[in-house]
């Protein structure tokens, strides 16, 4: 399957957190955060026009990224609030365009940004969200003209600066962009955040290992978990450059924790494990850390690898070292059922749940859990749920029409679901689209076939995810030859994830029709060197 970062990225997170003195909370499985938004159940159910409790739970929804969620309330909020109530009404529409900016519906944020600016033509941060969005719907001399109306106001402003040198950018100008740059880093040395936004013009530029060197500057300022976010952004696309720079970063200051396990979290992220178990493994001897986090890593890495045992090992250390260890149950079910010790599994995943109810990775592992035990109706059920809780994810559409067709025995069911999934609205272009697989299933293999084409011309491939992926949909097309040259260039790139290569047998999303014979093996023996 194809890697996903959510897990890993708080993971850090958290790591960046523990080395600044901070704590990280569990978001809304947080016991303080669950009672006070069942009060806020509790006061709408008494009164469903109560726009105040409507506003304070939309602001807790989007904290924790529920946007569908907060801007169902944030509309009531609208609906029921006093007409007179300007300061009320301002926040309201400035939340609920932020909520449009995250879902990317850029025009009714403009709309909302706009009616803030009516209430309060005064407001610094809404002109600048307004700026934001225009720029973002390619309204480049509306956005000019908005960022200029800043630097009016504030000449040291950075967040005009940073507009005006994306625009720059837009306009070809690329010396006044990295000027303008230039100049707000100038006016604020000490703000990590500016290293950010002079890392994303940066990036704008081509100038990846710019970009990079920008952003190990503002975690080294203050552990800023939004350059560590950017960090994986640009691993996505330039993974080499990533991992020189932070390498450069551990010779400079090698006594810094917190470098090597940013550097083995996004080799993790990429499959490259035993990278990734060295940093840790360092950080561990080297008594750097003693976070659970660690070593729930490292049994992420040792499960990828099929070392089962050290696998077991750390996850059971991390699940002892505290009592929000969630994660780390979903790690041992994982584990388990690799090990065929389906009911051992199956009461981690249950685990898990119980600090975790709305964890969708738990849920799904809870499901793939009963799927191994024979309780496919039970399987079935979940995967449905997991549509719905998030109708854009693939990988929902393609577990549940697995299960309906290979546990059921309901062809026709799985099919409607892979029909359905063809009409999600994404980017089919990119991997994690999964497109190929619901065509090829709905017997569309010409369509399918030049999918997979499509996705290796189209996606720079730094750690041969993309080329497994394609894998995955050539095997089950039976296309060998293609899917054997795939693995190849993906093992060539560094893919060591040997449980996806020799178990994985999900959803269908699996190279396992390769697996007959020894070839695949010969293939692996020849790059064993990356799976050590």
């Amino acid at each position: 399957m194809i890697m996903r970062f959510n897990r890993l990225f708080a993971a850090a997170i958290l790591a960046v957190s523990v080395a600044g003195g901070a704590y990280a909370q569990a978001g809304l499985n947080d016991p303080m955060t669950k009672a006070m938004m069942e009060i806020y159940d509790q006061e709408i159910a008494a009164n469903p026009q109560a726009y105040d409790i409507y506003f304070r739970r939309a602001n807790e929804y989007y904290k924790f990224d529920q946007y569908l969620r907060a801007l169902s309330d944030i509309d009531n909020a609208i609906k029921y609030a006093p007409k007179d109530d300007n300061d009320l009404l301002f926040q309201c529409y400035s939340l609920r365009g932020d909520i449009y900016q995250m879902l990317g519906k850029f025009e009714e944020a403009l709309a909302d940004y706009t009616q803030a600016l009516n209430i309060d033509p005064t407001s610094f941060m809404a002109l600048y969200q307004k700026a934001n969005t225009e720029y973002e719907l390619g309204r480049y001399a509306d956005a000019k003209a908005d960022y200029n109306r800043m630097r009016a106001n504030n000449a040291r402003s950075a967040e005009a600066l940073t507009g005006l040198a994306r625009i720059a950018v837009k306009e070809n100008n690329l010396g006044l962009a990295s000027s303008y740059m230039d100049d707000a880093v100038s006016m604020m040395p000490a703000d990590s955040d500016i290293y950010v936004r002079r890392s994303s013009v940066r990036q704008m530029l081509g100038d990846n290992t710019g970009a990079v060197d920008d952003l190990i500057m503002a975690i080294s300022i203050d552990s800023a978990p939004k350059a560590f976010g950017k960090l994986v952004e640009i691993s996505n696309e330039d993974y080499p450059a990533v991992v020189t720079a932070l390498s450069n970063a551990v010779n400079q200051a090698p006594d810094q924790g917190m470098f090597y396990y940013i550097r083995g979290v996004i080799a993790q992220a990429h499959n490259h494990y035993p990278a990734a178990i060295a940093d840790f493994q360092k950080i561990i001897d080297d008594n750097m850390y003693n976070y659970a986090g660690i070593y729930g890593s490292m049994a992420e890495c040792y499960y990828a690898l099929c070392d089962f045992d050290r696998a077991l090992e750390n996850i059971n250390q991390a699940i002892g070292m505290g009592a929000d260890n969630a994660p780390y149950k979903i790690t041992l079910s994982k584990i388990c059922r690799a090990q065929g010790r389906h009911q051992q599994a199956l009461d981690a995943a249950d685990a898990a749940l119980e600090q975790m109810p709305r964890s969708q990775e738990a849920q799904m592992q809870k499901a793939l859990c009963l799927y191994s035990l024979g309780k496919y109706d039970q399987a079935s059920t979940i995967f449905g749920e997991l549509i719905m809780d998030d109708p854009n994810d693939p990988m929902n559409y393609m577990m549940q029409a697995w299960v309906l067709e290979d546990g059921l025995s309901k062809k026709q069911n799985a099919t409607a679901i892979y029909k359905r999934m063809l009409d999600i609205d994404s980017d089919w272009s990119k991997p994690a689209s999964l497109r190929g697989f619901p065509l090829l299933f709905t017997n569309k293999t010409k369509e399918a076939i030049q999918w997979a084409e499509q996705i290796i011309s189209e996606n720079r491939d730094t750690d041969g995810s993309v080329n497994y992926l394609a894998a995955c949909l050539y095997a089950q097309a039976g296309e060998t030859e293609k899917a054997y040259e795939c693995i190849e260039n993906a093992l060539n790139k560094g893919y060591a994830n040997r449980y996806n290569l020799t178990m994985l047998d999900d959803a269908r999303v699996n190279i396992a029709p390769l697996r007959k014979g020894n070839r695949l093996t010969q293939i692996m023996s020849n790059y064993s060197y990356i799976f050590e």
